[in-house]
């Protein structure tokens, strides 16, 4: 009895499926966590990215469209869709999958009448609009496609650019 009690202590065959079942844990934790930051990083630099084209293509539009200051509805439109699916019609795929909410994007316009301005662009005309595209887009988790519970999260981007009437 004694001698198999020994031979049993002494025995290190099975010391790798131990090992294993014990890093296991930290490694599937390291590769879902990279996964999931990755995937962040990614959605929230496309939502950069569309927010910049939609503030660009905003501010290329004829002055006529910014009537008192305020952009006209078709504009608003227009830009929403080309921020959310980088084009002007209706419909398309979105940039970030769930992004499926065109009211979450606000488009708005300020024009400084004082004739002293104190950002990086200089406006030649006093009271030509700069227009603001802002957006709140709810972040999709990797770890929600799987059936467990994500960070609920949101993506927020803003950007603007002075009106050139292009």
């Amino acid at each position: 009895m004694i001698r198999l009690l020994r031979s049993l202590l002494a025995d290190d065959r099975a010391s790798p499926s131990a090992e294993m079942a014990l890093s296991l844990p930290l490694m599937f934790g390291l590769l879902f966590g990279s996964i999931e930051l990755g995937n962040y990083f990614l959605s929230e630099h496309k939502v950069a990215k569309a927010v910049r084209d939609g503030a660009r293509y905003a501010a290329r539009r004829p002055l006529t469209d910014y009537a008192s200051c305020t952009p006209s509805s078709t504009l608003i439109d227009e830009t929403r869709n080309v921020t959310r699916t980088g084009q002007v019609a209706a419909g398309g795929t979105p940039k970030v999958w769930n992004w499926t909410d065109p009211t979450s994007i606000t488009v708005s316009a300020a024009c400084d009448t004082s004739g002293t301005y104190s950002g990086i662009y200089v406006v030649s005309t006093v009271g030509t609009p700069v227009v603001t595209v802002t957006a709140t887009v709810p972040y999709a988790s990797v770890l929600g496609q799987l059936g467990l519970p994500g960070p609920a999260l949101n993506l927020n981007a803003t950007s603007e650019a002075a009106v050139t009437g292009i």
